[in-house]
């Protein structure tokens, strides 16, 4: 088992929106002494504490011994239907790529899984996106136990994605504009960068409840 002031860490979508943020704080991290990133291609980062597995998703079971005994596994994977080209792509990026990644942990004896989700995740939902986030964290939760499990539900995204998306921009540059209107229960939908989110994950990691689902306005406060 690893001392719990040095600090092994596996990260999963790593090159993404908050994965980079997430990168960015755990090398600055001196309690963390190794970072396990699981990546279908070579990572960017040349980093003594950064290990590159270039992983086969389909066939996680095998990367156990390589995980084995790290304090937390961070999941940051996610695609959207219009890049992964079909409702079956996606699903298996963002349903089971999660859920076999639990499996992994829960097998390597990793006792923390952090998850991203979305806000107004809902396994009844009858929008097809949010339905496979609340899926996921349905069967995350009934089929795998962790010391420490947690859903993070950001609101839209504030943040320098390297691809450009014409719609997601016109949204960001409206919430922003009135989000001085979202008050109350309306909190939760405020837009959020991406570092905050970050910083969140790291704070909700090292605490000791047992809150599994963490909304927008909590992840503000909490990456303040």
């Amino acid at each position: 088992m690893h001392n719990n002031h040095v600090k092994e860490i596996v990260v999963v979508g790593a090159t993404g929106l908050i994965g980079s943020s997430l990168m960015d704080i755990l090398l600055a991290d001196v309690s963390v002494h190794k970072i396990l990133v699981l990546s279908r291609k070579e990572v960017e980062w040349k980093h003594k504490k950064v290990h590159g597995v270039i992983t086969d998703f389909d066939q996680l079971e095998k990367y156990v011994p390589i995980v084995k005994d790290a304090n937390a596994l961070f999941c940051c994977i996610g695609t959207t239907i219009k890049k992964a080209g079909s409702k079956e792509a996606f699903r298996k990026v963002d349903y089971q790529i999660p859920v076999d990644l639990a499996a992994l942990a829960e097998k390597a004896n990793i006792n923390k899984f952090i998850v991203i989700s979305s806000l107004g995740a809902d396994p009844l939902s009858d929008n097809f996106y949010l339905k496979t986030k609340g899926e996921m964290e349905r069967d995350i939760s009934t089929q795998y136990s962790f010391k420490k499990l947690a859903f993070i539900r950001p609101s839209l995204l504030l943040g320098p994605r390297p691809e450009f998306r014409m719609g997601e921009r016109f949204a960001q540059f409206f919430m922003v504009l009135f989000s001085f209107l979202m008050v109350g229960n309306l909190k939760k939908y405020r837009p959020i960068h991406d570092f905050k989110v970050a910083k969140a994950m790291i704070s909700i990691s090292n605490s000791l409840n047992n809150q599994k689902i963490y909304e927008s306005e909590e992840l503000e406060y909490l990456g303040t």
